[in-house]
């Protein structure tokens, strides 16, 4: 869906391929930072949306690992080109979440791009959890995803409450480039929702990219479910 200006009442979350419509724990406003107009309203997951998400990631690994790395690149190239093809659209999310001007919004987008057509090395298989703050609202899901789902992991991204635009929109173009139902969830929230994706036991991975005290405040969330938190740049 491409969101206009005044938005849809609610973000939905993503999981196993569709939209996902939950209240959860309630709804968040989502505000122009200039303005304070509110764009759109966001659910805030908790435990429950968490275990669904989780579990359509597990579902679908066994036959995403076995697709093999020149099919799964095949299919980020694939998600690449598309978006590629709507930077100015995704840059318009971005920009009106975060108050960035043109230039910064079309980097970030430029990025994920980026990191479609090269996946970062370093993912794992299994599923992983992908949390970005609004200082990397695109990118910083972007660049965890692709590492994961090259490598033949699966992904619960957890994007900013703030900035969640982008990334379900992300999720609807993927749905668009004929990716696989559940190797690319999406559950919004704050901490409950960390806590709710931090207690999965079939989670192996937790990473962030976004400011330091963000990062020290989810890294004492995933140790307290025995997990570590992979803080990337």
């Amino acid at each position: 869906m491409k969101f206009t200006a005044e938005g849809p009442l609610a973000v939905p979350l993503w999981i196993e391929g569709h939209p996902y419509v939950t209240v959860g724990e309630g709804l968040l406003d989502v505000t122009d930072p200039a303005t304070g107009a509110v764009l759109r309203r966001v659910p805030l997951g908790g435990a429950d949306e968490a275990a669904r998400a989780t579990a359509a990631a597990v579902a679908a690994a066994l036959a995403w690992v076995g697709r093999g790395p020149a099919e799964r690149r095949t299919c980020l190239s694939a998600l690449g080109e598309a978006l590629a093809g709507l930077a100015s659209h995704f840059a318009g999310l971005v920009a009106a979440e975060t108050g960035w001007g043109p230039e910064a919004a079309a980097a970030e987008v430029a990025a994920a791009v980026a990191a479609l057509d090269n996946p970062p090395a370093g993912g794992e298989t299994g599923v992983s959890v992908v949390v970005a703050d609004a200082t990397a609202p695109l990118r910083g899901l972007v660049q965890g995803a692709a590492a994961a789902l090259a490598a033949g992991g699966t992904v619960v991204l957890k994007p900013s409450p703030r900035a969640p635009a982008a990334a379900y929109a992300l999720c609807e173009l993927s749905a668009r480039a004929a990716w696989p139902p559940g190797i690319l969830n999406l559950v919004h929230g704050d901490e409950a929702a960390l806590e709710g994706l931090c207690a999965q036991a079939a989670v192996g991975r937790v990473e962030f990219r976004g400011e330091a005290a963000l990062a020290d405040r989810i890294a004492a969330i995933a140790a307290r479910h025995g997990k570590v938190l992979v803080r990337a740049a």
